[in-house]
């Protein structure tokens, strides 16, 4: 089958590219309303993109029923700092139910009963139940396409893992264990992947 993209409706554009680009990470992000509690949402129009300097980038629509800019790029644009979380896979209901449209400054935090913990280097806090958290400063935010979409670039600036994951290799490296880290990876429409078969193949040298 050959699909031709010239002249595809975005929305069916959109429903290829996400149930054939797979799995993809997902940034559960953290940013700060206006009145200082705090908005969490997925993303998974997400990656890293460069580590001098560290940088991620995260994709953000806009807000189906309105066409404004969702809460996540106004409040970075604000206040210039965020948090994305890796979550595992017992956080997934929390992770969809947190993609629920909310009038700008409500919080998810409030509806889903989500703890939070300080998170040392970062002026905003954490989800405690995630096992891996960079903290973020806003680097840049392009707009590009037609809707249109905004990328917005984190510079990591710390990373909080959970010590359960943490290990040294055989030439005494930090490394981190992604089985225990147990992320969840998008699919299309409603579909996650978890991890199953991990296995190595030694890149060329």
């Amino acid at each position: 089958m050959l699909i031709d993209f010239d002249g595809l409706d975005p929305t069916e554009a959109y429903h290829i590219l996400t149930q054939t680009v797979i799995p993809r990470p997902v940034a559960w992000v953290l940013s700060e309303n206006p009145d200082g509690d705090f908005n969490l949402a997925p993303f998974s129009f997400f990656t890293p993109i460069t580590s001098n300097p560290p940088l991620l980038m995260i994709s953000v629509g806009r807000k189906p029923a309105e066409g404004v800019a969702k809460d996540t790029r106004v409040n970075i644009e604000a206040r210039k700092h965020f948090v994305v979380h890796i979550a595992h896979r017992a956080l997934a209901p929390a992770v969809t139910e947190s993609s629920r449209p909310l009038p700008h400054g409500e919080s998810e935090l409030d509806h889903l009963g989500l703890d939070l913990a300080p998170f040392e280097g970062s002026p905003l806090p954490r989800v405690k139940d995630c096992h891996v958290a960079l903290a973020c400063e806003l680097y840049d935010i392009k707009e590009i396409g037609a809707a249109p979409q905004s990328l917005i670039f984190g510079r990591v600036t710390a990373a909080w893992v959970a010590d359960s994951v943490a290990r040294y290799d055989e030439k005494n490296r930090l490394s981190f264990d992604g089985a225990a880290i147990d992320p969840i990876g998008r699919l299309g429409g409603s579909e996650y992947v978890t991890f199953g078969e991990v296995f190595k193949i030694p890149r060329p040298t």
